[in-house]
């Protein structure tokens, strides 16, 4: 027999081979039905199953969507954390977004990541939303276009990016049971739109969410075929938010990978035995493993396939870190300014409040990540100003238990020992602090869990002792038994309880200057299915001090400075996963504190430290007023930049803010008997003020820098395919370098359909220097300018109304054009 002839180069796998549907096919083939059902579900809380006889490996998956944690989730396995979604979204700025992904890529090929679960494109319906500050705007054009970009760049890095949660999960009350209703024209023009926009920028994922749509789960919708696939032409994989499938009829369906794992509807032999009895038809599983096979062979774990082609540099850890800096910078949202800023040269400055000490750089919830480090307004402005700087606490705004700082622990560490239920070891473990999570068998094969520490007292010889977890604990002192008790999570599932579990406050004596033994023994809670696997709890400190003495104290420190900085903020309570807020107001006594400041001090800046909108009662009377966000690991220093004009803040408001709350257009986050009708229709944000004719705070778009701008030669053209084209200059007329964001927004007031007021259609940032002109042309699809109705898409003829300037209430330009 002859030896068989060589592979041609035609023939060999290069680094960025894809398999063609035919291969695809021929591997198919080779799995029994129980290998192909086995591949649909998870096999671990993160990894997908291996398939060695056609070449499968295992495919990682990991939270986003403001940085990347990959499996590991402790202080040991460190992540760069990038401003949260608001931030990013008040960028405006498509080619940072698409940065922002080149990031995720970088971080997830560093740590052995395929998926990165991201970018979140729910919208803003309301700030109500605890999620709010993880998705980018209220409007569906801004939002999937920021989307699209962020996908276009995780993806140039050889790694999958997954949209997510489609659709309508814009709240988090009753998450994972509410069924939203929606009629056709909204579900398609608003909240479908950032989806469709970002999987045809070919997301090779998207990820089904908890929530029902019109009377069906998402993982069992139809919206999975049809416009996903049917209309926009997927050809990904649709994965479950974790446990959203629950069903076997759901592999009916779009749904093609449950998660997590190993356990899932779809396992015991009961997805195998539905397509034997024919529930399930066969083709609809093969047709689930093709997806899989075609995103392993994109992400490279397909043997004989390099995966996609990386198409980008990506960046290296220091460029990451410039990234998460200059997006904080880009997104930084200057409302108001008197002058105030930048802080006048050699000034003193009393920076003020707990958000300016423990500043939240990112939202809580399955976004976490443990940062490198985290420069609060404290740290970038100190090291900016060095001792010029005061700083003063102010008030109370942080009630979440803080963990044991490492300096304050005998030997920077913890102890952490598992124990079976016969008092075994498990695991032990030294970890570097006491804010402790896991995803981990051990802990499912753990009855206990013991931490103990020896913890020296801070400078006021205290030890200000405090506990969150969820479940039975007790806490001994030096031996002593100290407190026992049942902690109950604010939610029902794992993000509420993760980022607000119980909490007790726990009297700890101190003997000395020496160290305090203290030892948790928590009995881990059980009979949650794959959440076993996980726990979470903080072991530390919660600040306890006198509010009317922090209020006097701020204000007698600005009164002896040129300027006050008070940063004030939401906590974890707040705006998290898993809660939606109760209100608007500012936590705890700020509002108190910003009103003694500012009567100490009229040159007072406020830096708002939230990812949504606050009420600001104050905000007509403060000389400036700045929203940093949730601004990631370098948000200080970012700060730093902008507060002492080394940048400027170029963020515009991707979100109307109110002035009073009972003017929200939309408020109700609370299902009645299970439902959640979205009443207000296509009119969401800024189309829903224009509607009421209420005027917000601060409108959508709004933003200022420390320039100014003319808006000259705006002109409008249809082009031979039929969509408007606006062209504008604008010139810098002030006497430094800035950034601005022209925005074109549609009308149609003669409309046969229903339309809102104005409706934004285009955008486009722009820096320019002092006295320079720069010329955008903003390309209007016609996908902007139709309408949703009886089951197609339809362009009106006629004219439509255009208005381009620089926010929602500041458009000097107008024109018309006639479609046909």
């Amino acid at each position: 027999m002859s030896e068989p002839a060589p592979p041609t180069d035609d023939q060999l796998p290069t680094d960025d081979q894809l398999p063609t549907d035919h291969q695809l096919l021929d591997l198919l083939a080779a799995l029994s039905l129980e290998d192909k059902v086995r591949l649909l579900t998870g096999a671990s809380f993160w990894t997908t199953h291996t398939a060695p006889g056609i070449g499968l490996r295992e495919m990682v998956l990991s939270d986003g969507p403001a940085g990347v944690r990959g499996l590991g989730f402790d202080e040991r396995d460190t992540s760069v954390s990038l401003p949260s979604g608001s931030c990013l979204g008040a960028a405006w700025d498509v080619d940072l977004a698409h940065r922002f992904g080149l990031a995720l890529a970088s971080q997830a090929r560093d740590k052995g990541v395929h998926v990165v679960l991201g970018p979140t494109l729910n919208l803003h319906r309301t700030p109500y939303g605890g999620r709010h500050f993880e998705a980018l705007s209220e409007d569906p054009l801004l939002t999937g276009e920021l989307g699209a970009a962020i996908v276009r760049g995780v993806q140039a890095g050889g790694v999958a990016a997954c949209p997510k949660h489609y659709v309508a999960n814009d709240s988090e009350t009753d998450r994972m049971t509410v069924d939203v209703l929606l009629d056709e024209q909204p579900l398609h023009e608003v909240y479908l739109a950032p989806f469709e926009t970002t999987v045809r920028s070919e997301a090779w994922l998207v990820m089904s969410a908890y929530n029902g749509v019109n009377g069906a789960t998402m993982t069992e919708s139809p919206l999975l075929d049809d416009p996903l696939r049917a209309e926009w032409g997927f050809d990904g994989v649709v994965l479950s938010d974790w446990t959203a499938v629950r069903s076997v009829e759901s592999a009916r369906v779009g749904q093609d990978l449950a998660f997590p794992g190993p356990e899932s509807p779809w396992t015991g032999g009961a997805l195998v035995e539905a397509v034997r009895d024919g529930r399930v038809p066969e083709s609809a599983v093969d047709d689930k493993v093709l997806r899989l096979l075609r995103l392993a062979g994109r992400v490279g774990a397909l043997d004989g396939f390099g995966g996609a082609p990386v198409t980008a540099d990506l960046p290296d850890i220091d460029a990451v870190r410039r990234t998460a800096h200059e997006v904080a910078l880009a997104g930084a949202v200057l409302l108001r300014n008197d002058g105030a800023l930048p802080l006048p040269t050699g000034s003193t400055i009393a920076l003020i409040g707990h958000s300016a000490l423990t500043a939240r750089t990112q939202g809580g919830g399955s976004a976490i990540v443990y940062a490198e480090h985290e420069i609060s307004p404290a740290d970038g402005l100190r090291a900016a100003l060095g001792d010029r700087v005061s700083l003063s606490l102010g008030a109370i705004v942080h009630e979440d238990v803080r963990p044991f700082a490492p300096a304050r622990m005998v030997g920077g560490t913890a102890r952490c020992t598992f124990l079976a239920p016969d008092g075994t070891v498990v695991l032990e473990e030294q970890r570097a602090t006491t804010q402790l999570a896991w995803f981990a068998p051990h802990v499912a094969q753990s009855e206990r869990l013991r931490i103990a520490v020896d913890v020296l007292p801070d400078e006021t010889g205290r030890i200000e002792l405090a506990l969150h977890l969820v479940g039975s604990a007790v806490v001994s002192i030096d031996g002593e038994v100290a407190w026992s008790g049942d902690l109950v999570g604010e939610g029902l599932d794992l993000g509420g309880n993760h980022r607000v579990p119980g909490t007790a406050d726990i009297a700890c004596p101190v003997d000395g200057e020496g160290p305090t033994r203290i030892v948790l023994d928590w009995t881990l809670p059980k009979g949650r299915g794959q959440f076993d696997e996980h726990a979470f709890l903080v072991l530390g400190e919660r600040p306890d001090a006198d509010g009317d003495e922090l209020i006097a104290a701020a204000a007698e420190a600005a009164r002896a400075a040129d300027v006050a900085v008070v940063v004030v903020g939401t906590s974890a309570r707040v705006e998290s996963e898993g809660a939606d807020r109760a209100d608007l107001r500012l936590p705890g006594r700020q509002d108190e504190l910003v009103e003694a400041v500012l009567a100490a001090n009229p040159r007072t800046v406020v830096v708002v430290n939230s990812g949504a909108p606050v009420l600001m009662p104050w905000r007509e009377r403060v000389a400036a007023v700045l929203l940093s966000w949730f601004g990631g690991q370098e948000m200080g220093h970012a700060l730093a930049d902008v507060l002492t004009g080394v940048r400027e803040p170029g963020g515009r408001l991707p979100t109307t803010w109110p002035a009073v709350e009972d003017d929200l257009p939309v408020r109700d986050v609370t299902p009645i008997e299970g439902r959640l009708p979205y009443a207000e229709g296509i009119h969401l944000g800024h189309r829903a003020w224009l509607r009421s004719e209420r005027v917000p705070a601060y409108a959508f778009g709004h933003g200022l820098g420390y320039t100014t701008w003319e808006l000259v030669n705006v002109s409008l053209d249809i082009g031979g395919h039929g969509s408007p084209t606006v062209t504008a200059s604008v010139r810098n007329t002030g006497e430094r370098a800035g950034k601005q964001v022209v925005q074109v927004y549609a009308e149609r007031a003669d409309s046969a359909y229903e339309r809102p007021v104005r409706w934004l259609v285009g955008f486009a940032a722009v820096e320019v220097g002092p006295g320079e002109c720069a010329t955008l042309r903003i390309p209007v699809t016609r996908r902007a300018l139709e309408v949703r109705h009886d089951g197609g898409w339809v362009l009106e003829p006629g004219a439509f109304e255009f208005a381009v300037g620089f926010a929602a209430d500041d458009l000097p330009w107008r024109g018309r054009a006639a479609l046909s």
